[in-house]
């Protein structure tokens, strides 16, 4: 997307979640929705490191967050932007110690970090993926959409139009489902035994259940498609020698082909996965329980191919992050 003009702002957008943290520079013009990208990179800094365990953000999972903050930070003062947004999520709404991560940002960036709920994680998400697909009708793709957004902690679905007509955040996500059935005694179990798998499909069926009381899960036209573990299932469906943002963004992958990898990936090896050569090695002992996500989610809806969309929460952070500062 581009924006050109004196309407533009430059903002910088920060998403931080379980697994990983990005940062989004860029020009918005908040009147029509559209970018002009000056920068845009991801660091796997599992915030998320035994949260589900023990309640609290690891000392080494914060400080993994702090230096990738510290990056951001000369970047942000590099390019310029008047606006910087920093949006958390799933790990620091769980976390006891989340003041010492409110605390360590703000020194470092200047800005508090929002720690949203999942409905306004689920918000975000829907308008940085959809807010493109209204604009150009040539993608042939009908609303309404039905926006997955599979985390490290959690996984948000919204379903709207233009506007969200309903939403839900769910206690789901690739590292939560890792580090709850896939560790033993701080051992990884790999390739999973069908007992752990079996425990998976029932933590996620448990929280489709939970989705479906909210949000109509079947009722989509479209189904798209959000983050971390579908981009790289998607590079992986896609047969891509190096992960490629542009070749992977409006993919369409079928369910089929989901089957076939998330079968693949489970009875794979931590070498194995490693040696896939679109795979970031952030995502190598998490993408096994992602993929059992995906698979499930995309069964659940009936959808026979989902969307892929490089567009997601940071793009929605960014467009909110430009209205604010013309107010």
């Amino acid at each position: 997307m581009s924006a050109t003009g004196t309407t533009a702002t430059r903002v910088a957008a920060i998403d931080c979640g379980t697994n990983s943290i990005r940062l989004l520079v860029a020009d918005v013009d908040p009147a029509t929705g559209s970018f002009t990208e000056l920068d845009r990179r991801m660091r796997i800094v599992r915030l998320g490191q035994g949260v589900d365990r023990t309640g609290r953000l690891a000392p080494e999972a914060l400080e993994r967050t702090f230096a990738a903050c510290r990056e951001y930070a000369g970047v942000i003062g590099e390019l310029g932007a008047r606006t910087v947004r920093f949006v958390a999520t799933s790990a620091s709404r769980d976390a006891e110690n989340s003041a010492d991560f409110v605390r360590g940002v703000h020194e470092i960036l200047g800005v508090e970090p929002e720690v949203i709920t999942g409905d306004q994680e689920a918000q975000l998400s829907f308008d940085g993926a959809t807010t493109e697909l209204h604009r150009d009708s040539g993608h042939g793709l009908a609303s309404p959409y039905l926006v997955v957004d599979i985390g490290g902690g959690s996984t948000e679905f919204v379903l709207g139009d233009e506007t969200v007509r309903a939403a839900r955040s769910v206690d789901i996500g690739c590292v939560r489902m890792t580090e709850r059935h896939l560790v033993q005694d701080g051992a990884r179990i790999d390739p999973p035994t069908e007992a752990r798998i079996a425990a998976i499909r029932a933590d996620v069926e448990a929280a489709l259940d939970l989705a479906a009381e909210t949000v109509p899960l079947t009722e989509a036209a479209t189904l798209v498609g959000l983050a971390g573990t579908v981009t790289t299932i998607a590079a992986i469906a896609l047969d891509l020698q190096e992960y490629d943002s542009e070749a992977i963004h409006h993919s369409r992958i079928s369910l089929a082909r989901v089957e076939r990898i998330t079968t693949s990936l489970l009875a794979s090896t931590h070498a194995d996965r490693a040696a896939i050569p679109s795979m970031h090695p952030g995502r190598v002992d998490v993408i096994a329980s992602g993929a059992l996500i995906l698979q499930a989610l995309m069964r659940r809806t009936g959808a026979q191919e989902i969307v892929v969309s490089e567009h997601d929460i940071l793009d929605g952070i960014a467009l909110g992050a430009a209205t604010r500062g013309r107010e």
